[in-house]
């Protein structure tokens, strides 16, 4: 995900916001970039028709954009699996000069941490006389010569012929769980085969008879020559036992990908371990993090369309890196380190200023993406009837039409019939849909807007609305608290309110204003509502 760009619009999606992200990560992707479309929240049923006409589906959600362990960087660092042997795990991390290596399962789940002081302190005070291992490791790791192999594995204790053959039988010193490092001794070599021991490790690389190869064969005894002296032999093969063996499997201090940053730096700053594993979600090995990754984290970089307000935007934008903003709100209050790209144009829709784009561009624009295109001017103009229409949607509006090939008019009504039917929401639902927060001069203000073509089934629960309000009012401390119910075919809204100054509404709107009062002219929030709230709050100070 560091190499993706996340593209999405504002809290509470609406129309507009939902189809500018797609239809702007769409040109990104033609432009060549890794672009992908998100969305903030639950889709409104005007949206989700809009995508179903186009064959579009839903972008997927996201709760918000901070510093997860994934962005940062982390070492993917090879595992080991258990049955590897110590000695190849030393020589794994001598190689890629690591100090800490996980050990992994056959599905790559993170059994286990294995770290240089581990293997340090077994070759000190680990059991140098017992080996449970593989054929195979103690082969590998003493670069011997196969004799014999009749068994996978070796499990037992290690013994050094350093006695008289006479000595050896005498005190039965071999046996079945013998494991034997000897010379060119015949004799030792063939009391072992007769005593069926796990291994017989031959040292020096000297060459042995073919009859005692033939015996062991027969005994099912394995049979190794190594080129090593019996002091490095009898040194070295302890390093052969299961890596498993000294690794660390409990209380595992280590970290989920989806875990955010902001969470875990204090545990790693103040742990006495300098690595730790990083997981997904199922529990398997992705890597090794430390704290040095934390220095210079990869932020996840993100377009943000129809809105440029932090209160609006994902929780933990500025822990992102904003590459671009596409809008046609009044400036908000989004900072960013370094110059970006700003596009700002007082037009009805956002999706009028990308299609602008895609004409800078020369990119053809396809006809779901048109149709997504039209949809959002269409919502975001109230079909060209909200005071923030402008020549320039008009015109975009009917070249998208040419495009899908559909009548604006039949399609327009089609889309608010479906997005402001309320059969099925609560009032909660209703309401929260699509309400946005403001600070005006310095006072929060919260407005809801609600396009219905049934406004009897709102007025009808009037004073269960202004509960809700009164909540969200004195939860928030909101200095207004507005819901507006609005009538596109009449060009006016309803108002529902919470008010700390008792005749601001009827100052902002020049009529005395009441619980349900209709305004005429009242459908667009940017251009009508907001400054008239600014010009009342303005004359009350």
């Amino acid at each position: 995900m560091n190499d993706q760009i996340l593209v999405f619009g504002h809290k509470n999606p609406d129309t507009d916001s939902v189809t500018s992200a797609i239809t702007l990560a769409y040109l990104k992707q033609k432009l060549g970039q890794s672009a992908k479309p998100y969305i903030l929240g639950e889709l409104p049923k005007e949206t989700t028709f809009a995508l179903s006409y186009f064959g579009v589906e839903s972008p997927e959600r996201i709760e918000n954009v901070k510093i997860q362990m994934k962005d940062l960087n982390y070492d993917k660092i090879e595992a080991l699996g258990p049955e590897n042997s110590i000695l190849t795990a030393y020589n794994h991390m001598s190689k890629n000069k690591i100090r800490t290596l996980p050990v992994v399962d056959s599905e790559n789940y993170l059994i286990g941490i294995v770290t240089m002081k581990d293997i340090a302190m077994n070759a000190i005070n680990g059991d140098l006389h017992e080996l449970n291992t593989t054929f195979q490791n103690v082969r590998t790791d003493l670069n011997a010569i196969t004799l014999n192999y009749s068994n996978p594995l070796v499990n037992g204790s290690i013994v050094i012929t350093a006695f008289h053959d006479s000595t050896i039988i005498k005190n039965e010193i071999l046996g079945k769980t013998s494991i034997v490092i000897t010379g060119d001794r015949y004799d030792i070599i063939e009391y072992a085969i007769q005593s069926k021991v796990q291994l017989i490790v031959v040292t020096g690389g000297l060459k042995i008879p073919n009859i005692l190869i033939e015996k062991a064969a027969v005994s099912r005894v394995n049979m190794i020559v190594t080129p090593y002296d019996t002091y490095y032999t009898s040194k070295l093969i302890n390093q052969s036992n299961y890596v498993s063996s000294i690794m660390n499997s409990d209380r595992l201090m280590k970290f989920k990908s989806e875990e955010y940053m902001e969470s875990s730096r204090e545990i790693i700053q103040t742990s006495k371990h300098s690595k730790f594993p990083i997981i997904d979600s199922q529990g398997k090995y992705l890597g090794i993090i430390g704290r040095t990754h934390y220095l210079n984290p990869s932020k996840k970089k993100v377009i943000l369309v129809d809105h440029n307000e932090y209160a609006q935007s994902a929780e933990g934008l500025n822990e992102a890196e904003v590459l671009e903003i596409i809008d046609h709100h009044k400036l908000g209050d989004i900072s960013t380190a370094l110059p970006i790209s700003f596009r700002n144009v007082p037009v009805g829709s956002t999706n009028t200023i990308i299609y602008q784009m895609y004409r800078e561009a020369g990119i053809g624009i396809p006809k779901h993406i048109a149709g997504l295109m039209l949809s959002g001017i269409i919502s975001d103009t109230l079909f060209l009837k909200s005071p923030t229409t402008t020549p320039v949607d008009v015109k975009t509006m009917n070249e998208l039409c040419d495009i899908v090939d559909i009548s604006a008019e039949k399609y327009a009504m089609e889309l608010f019939k479906n997005g402001t039917s309320l059969e099925g929401r609560s009032v909660e639902d209703i309401f929260r849909n699509d309400f946005k927060s403001f600070l005006l001069d310095g006072y929060k203000i919260g407005i809801s807007q609600v396009f219905t073509l049934n406004f009897t089934d709102i007025l009808d629960q009037q004073e269960t609305y202004l509960n809700l309000i009164q909540e969200v009012h004195d939860q928030n401390d909101y200095y207004v608290t507005l819901m507006l119910v609005t009538d596109i075919i009449n060009e006016g809204s309803y108002v529902i309110f919470k008010s700390s100054h008792e005749t601001l509404l009827s100052l902002a709107f020049e009529q005395d204003v009441k619980q349900g009062t209709f305004i005429n002219n009242c459908v667009s929030r940017k251009k009508q509502i907001i400054p008239k709230l600014i010009q009342a709050i303005n004359m009350i100070r």
